[in-house]
């Protein structure tokens, strides 16, 4: 399942890398909310790390959203979706595959994400960085393994990627919450923080929805439509 998987994942970064709108559409809108949040504080006023956290994880969501809706449209455009139910590999590779292609697509937007948060929301990093990136890292892989699942669903009709939207958000809220207490921690100079919960919460979602998602893959990622 693991080789089908990469080559798939492999294959969808080709092909983001190669479409105009892609990743960099993602990239925009994730910057435009940092920017726009940074336009309500006054001059020489610093956001709150809290409310810079809750920034920085916003602007991840709604990444994470066009990423999986773009992953999902090409198969559905070019008429490759057929091509890989007939293939002779398991449904969860293709899952994987995407899931894979997705949270690395997300990490880089976050590379960009995270300078813009510091520059134009006035953070400093404290001491507990490596904390704050191991929880980026733990929560991109729930979003992943949720996204990939749940993107299946918005294949090529606007009502459905609306649909997709309204349901993986809901979701999300434990993850993002983690990810927010653990970037406020790390963006509170001297803080110490009670993340360990929170990253026991996170990891808990991505085991959770890992499993869920090697199971009902194969039952919503079909051409019926």
């Amino acid at each position: 399942m693991i080789r089908p998987a990469l080559i798939i994942a492999r294959k969808d970064l080709r092909l983001i890398a190669g479409c105009r709108g892609g990743l960099l559409q993602a990239l925009l809108l994730g910057l435009l909310l940092i920017f726009m949040f940074s336009l309500s504080l006054a001059p020489g006023q610093v956001m709150s790390p809290q409310g810079a956290a809750t920034v920085f994880w916003m602007s991840s969501a709604f990444c994470q959203v066009l990423v999986f809706n773009t992953l999902h449209s090409h198969e559905e455009e070019n008429g490759q979706m057929l091509g890989l139910l007939l293939s002779p590999i398991p449904p969860q590779s293709i899952w994987l595959g995407k899931a894979l292609a997705g949270a690395c697509l997300l990490f880089l937007a976050q590379l960009v994400f995270l300078p813009a948060v510091f520059v134009f929301l006035r953070q400093e990093a404290g001491a507990l960085w490596p904390v704050g990136l191991a929880s980026i890292i733990v929560s991109d892989v729930g979003i992943a393994a949720l996204g990939a699942l749940l993107g299946s669903l918005a294949r090529g009709q606007s009502a459905r990627e609306a649909l997709f939207s309204v349901i993986i958000f809901p979701l999300l809220t434990p993850l993002l919450l983690g990810g927010i207490r653990i970037g406020t921690a790390v963006l509170s100079p001297g803080a110490d923080g009670d993340y360990a919960n929170w990253l026991g919460i996170s990891l808990a979602f991505d085991a959770i929805f890992t499993a869920a998602a090697m199971v009902l893959f194969p039952l919503v990622y079909n051409v019926d439509d």
